[in-house]
């Protein structure tokens, strides 16, 4: 077995990645650099990196989705017994074998490399230790290592909710993507250690942020900034994992005024499975059976609220700090 040529340690679970050359695996050290294991160590789950001329872009299996992804573009997913099949045809495949641990990644050379193969492999990886990521934000409270899950769609204010709650003491995991393990009742999590993306609206509400930004906008309004460079203005968490306190979904305040209301349960599971479990063609797929059971383990667990965020989101830190602080 060739050794890997870079392991990353998530939290209990190694996964070893092996390809010729560094560029290759460059997307997942973009998103794990900081939990990269230097010394020899077997990984848990493998993932094979290689340039072929010649794709399978007709693997054996059910066709489970045909369709655009976004960034991304044409997209097929096969399953085969237990095997997912991705094609982007002419560019990318990526075989995933998640009960024996092992991914098969093929890009045709030059071709530009499509971010959603990487995710879908950690996805695989990380589902193999039993744990999955959601789309939330996580921030510590003040004074606890307790974190508290902020859930809302994209474009809806998690990163300014997020850094807004920072600047008033609390510590930043992620403000877009959380891995979560529950068991027995408890669920901990920690944050992808990736820069964040900052928009153009979320510097003018919170200006704090101005020292850490550079001149440059892409064509979405937004720049990332990185996590070290955030650590000059905020604390930002390494990434241990917490246990998890609470479950705030995230929405616009009907006036100028932030309120934390309590949320039913359910209301709250299906706002966050929306978010985050796939259908394909032939129903959910195991891994996301998996990452809906954790979203039931979540709301069973912790409190959950709805958050609506006014003209100050700054406000929130208070309501959130006294809400858990009655419960304890």
């Amino acid at each position: 077995m060739t050794r890997p040529s870079a392991c990353y340690g998530l939290n209990g679970l190694i996964l070893g990645i092996s390809a010729e050359r560094p560029e290759l695996w460059q997307d997942f050290d973009r998103m794990l650099g900081s939990l990269r294991i230097a010394e020899p160590v077997e990984p848990d789950f493998r993932l094979e990196i290689a340039e072929t001329d010649t794709l399978d872009e007709a693997p054996n299996g059910s066709l489970v989705f045909d369709g655009e992804v976004p960034e991304d573009g044409p997209c097929r997913m096969f399953e085969d017994g237990g095997i997912i099949h991705l094609v982007f045809p002419g560019r990318q495949t990526v075989a995933i074998n998640g009960v024996a641990g092992w991914a098969e990644l093929r890009i045709r050379p030059g071709a530009k490399a499509a971010w959603t193969p990487a995710m879908l492999v950690l996805d695989a990886a990380l589902d193999a230790g039993g744990q999955h990521m959601l789309h939330t934000a996580g921030l510590t409270l003040p004074d606890s290592d307790a974190v508290v899950l902020i859930h809302a769609p994209s474009g809806t204010g998690k990163t300014t909710t997020s850094l807004a709650l920072a600047i008033q003491g609390f510590g930043l995991c992620s403000d877009d993507a959380m891995i979560l393990k529950a068991t027995s009742g408890k669920v901990v999590a920690w944050g992808l250690p990736r820069a964040v993306k900052i928009h153009q609206k979320t510097a003018e509400m919170i200006p704090q942020v101005a020292p850490c930004l550079g001149q440059t906008w892409d064509r979405n309004g937004e720049q990332p900034v990185s996590l070290e460079r955030l650590e000059d203005i905020i604390r930002v968490e390494n990434a241990s994992a917490r246990p998890v306190a609470a479950l705030l979904h995230l929405a616009r305040s009907a006036g100028s005024q932030t309120r934390l209301v309590d949320m039913a349960g359910t209301d709250a599971m299906v706002a966050l499975a929306v978010d985050n479990v796939r259908t394909g063609m032939t129903g959910l797929l195991p891994m996301q059976k998996h990452r809906l059971a954790t979203i039931a383990g979540l709301v069973n667990a912790v409190p959950t609220f709805r958050l609506e965020v006014g003209a100050r989101p700054a406000d929130a830190a208070a309501l959130i700090s006294a809400a858990l602080t009655t419960r304890d």
